[in-house]
């Protein structure tokens, strides 16, 4: 799958068309229904933008909002969404109680001047994900009232956008069942591909990759692949320790373990032998008498080791030397997973040391991509999306895409002519 080669919603002609579009509006709400975050609606604002002022007819918005399970809960509705974006459109939008039937489709083809359209929660549907709850039982949806619901959505549009990179390793109705002849990617999605094709099809070299997180077995999919690609990769945060335990022997105290996760590790040290792939451990540690962010913090190396009763919760001030070296060697840098335990303070240093050098890096020309989940938060936290190249917006997509896989969401869009 050439992530270079899909339609984007700048080759279409959206000049008196249902522009219909999948958006990520799931933010978080507190218990008034008042929205805290609204920086994945912010982000959306774009693509409706440019489609209302590019002469679309109409512009249906469609998302999912928290995880109702397949049937409707007023707890999940979209509609604050609705008042929220109409402010920062400075826009009438029209909220429609549901997403599919006639009573939708009827407004929805009334629509014209660049009306905007919010349809309820998709996933009051149980066709949306295919599976859903009653009660406490799981239940599987009907395929013929999955394809009925595809084609209702279809009906709704003459042309397809797709913006939501977030939900795109989901072969949900909204991101894949659209069987409109025009499927495009909005710029959300747009620079997602853009950035990850920049990493995985072709990458100026040298080219790093930065892992971290807590379990191997979770990302020895990722470390596979990556060591396909790369020219180094930097091994930190919990994963760390269960390599330098099994590799090397090194004292880790109560440090995270993973048992699992061990039995695959010569393996993958074979392999970047073989690929001729550098890699780079910590060395040092900031360690802890227990897994609290008021804990007693102490300092180990690997030839101290970690006293039995202690853990490492981040890196060393000499490993910090050691991958902020690395990173300057790098054209293409890569980063998913944090160095240490960062939501504590005591045990953030190491991961906003790498921060810096990814900053640094990046000034200096360098291209500095960070894939989602909790990198994402930690760049968020500092304030810093601006000073790197790009932030993805998709933790469980972006992890995906790096460990090789199709995304059925981006598959699903057509091909540039």
């Amino acid at each position: 799958m050439s992530l270079s080669s899909k339609l984007n919603i700048t080759d279409v002609d959206l000049k008196g068309e249902r522009v219909l579009i999948r958006v990520d509006f799931n933010v978080p709400m507190d218990k008034e229904g008042k929205i805290t975050n609204p920086a994945r609606i912010v982000a959306a604002l774009p693509t409706i933008k440019y489609a209302i002022d590019n002469g679309a007819k109409s512009v249906i918005l469609m998302s999912h909002l928290g995880r109702p399970d397949g049937s409707p809960n007023p707890k999940y509705s979209l509609k604050p969404v609705a008042s929220k974006l109409s402010e920062l459109l400075s826009k009438d939008v029209k909220f429609l109680p549901e997403c599919v039937g006639d009573e939708v489709k009827s407004e929805v083809l009334k629509g014209e001047n660049g009306q905007v359209f919010l349809l309820e929660n998709l996933r009051f549907h149980i066709e949306e994900e295919g599976k859903g709850k009653k009660g406490d039982e799981k239940v599987k949806a009907d395929p013929a009232a999955v394809k009925k619901f595809r084609e209702q959505l279809t009906e709704l549009g003459t042309v397809y956008i797709n913006d939501a990179f977030g939900t795109a390793h989901r072969a949900h109705s909204s991101m894949v069942g659209v069987q409109l002849p025009k499927r495009a990617a909005g710029f959300l999605m747009k620079k997602e591909l853009e950035y990850f094709a920049k990493v995985l099809e072709k990458p100026e070299r040298p080219f790093l990759a930065i892992l971290g997180g807590a379990k191997v077995a979770d990302k020895i999919q990722l470390i596979e692949n990556m060591l396909d690609q790369v020219n180094t990769l930097i091994i930190c945060g919990g994963m760390s320790f269960t390599f330098k335990k099994t590799l090397d022997n090194v004292e880790i105290g109560t440090s995270l373990f993973d048992e699992a996760g061990s039995k695959q590790v010569k393996d993958l040290v074979e392999k970047a032998k073989k690929n001729n792939v550098k890699l780079v451990f910590p060395v040092d540690y900031v360690t802890a008498d227990k897994f609290d962010k008021d804990a007693k913090t102490g300092s180990a190396t690997d030839e101290s080791g970690i006293p039995s009763d202690w853990m490492g919760l981040d890196c060393g001030p000499k490993s910090r030397e050691l991958f902020a070296q690395t990173v300057a060697e790098a054209k293409t840098i890569l980063w998913n997973g944090p160095a240490g335990v960062f939501e504590f303070p005591a045990f953030a240093s190491g991961s906003n040391a790498l921060l810096e050098a990814c900053i640094k890096a990046a000034k200096n020309g360098s291209t500095v991509i960070v894939g989602g989940g909790d990198t994402a938060t930690l760049v968020a936290q500092a304030g810093k999306e601006d000073e790197l190249s790009h932030v993805s917006t998709g933790g469980g997509a972006s992890l995906e895409l790096l460990e090789g896989k199709t995304l059925p969401g981006v598959a699903e869009l057509s091909e540039k002519k």
